[in-house]
């Protein structure tokens, strides 16, 4: 069996294309997009060179299995999966932001906290913790949405509002979401 790791669709009304690491987007008119999970590889921001055949076909059924079953927490863009690789959806502004929410002091987390520091994207973390050890209440640690090819970087709910990357109202909205999608993942 062959990966898909290249596509060059040409829709009615296609009005842009985005190729990303694993997805391939097209833009269909002003308000709808068409999402192929590519069978491409990326590992620590690299694209390999092979693909894993039908592995697209799962990316994408997990995706949308979520999107479904958190629709009623938080609306999103999907529409239809008109194919196993392929998800057609609204097309909307993201946010340069990615909200994560961690409930124990682990990974990349672990590693500033051993180098000393105290505060993790704003957030206060007490002396004394071990790694893997649960917080008192799960934190948000945002990071900013880099660039293809960059690595994102930790930063505060303040950064983000004074600096302008998120209004305020947004900002809440998004805290808001994140914390009950989280509480949804523990049932």
């Amino acid at each position: 069996m062959k990966a898909l790791t290249q596509t060059n669709f040409k829709f009615k009304n296609q009005t842009d294309f985005y190729k990303g690491k694993v997805r391939d987007v097209y833009f269909i008119g002003e308000d709808t997009l068409v999402m192929l999970v590519s069978d491409r590889i990326s590992a620590f921001d690299v694209v390999l060179p092979k693909g894993i055949p039908f592995k697209g076909q799962v990316l994408n059924q997990i995706a949308s299995k979520f999107l479904d079953a958190t629709a009623d927490i938080v609306p999103n863009w999907k529409i239809a999966n008109p194919d196993p690789m392929v998800t057609l959806g609204l097309n909307c502004k993201s946010f340069p932001i990615e909200m994560i929410v961690r409930a124990y002091l682990t990974g990349s987390s672990w590693r500033d906290y051993k180098n000393g520091a105290r505060e993790i994207c704003g957030v206060k973390i007490p002396d004394g913790m071990r790694e893997h050890q649960a917080f008192e209440k799960p934190i948000l640690t945002p990071t900013t949405k880099a660039e293809q090819g960059a690595h994102d970087e930790n930063i505060s709910r303040e950064k983000i509002i004074s600096s302008g990357l998120v209004s305020e109202s947004d900002y809440l909205q998004l805290e808001d979401y994140s914390l009950k999608l989280f509480k949804e993942d523990k049932k």
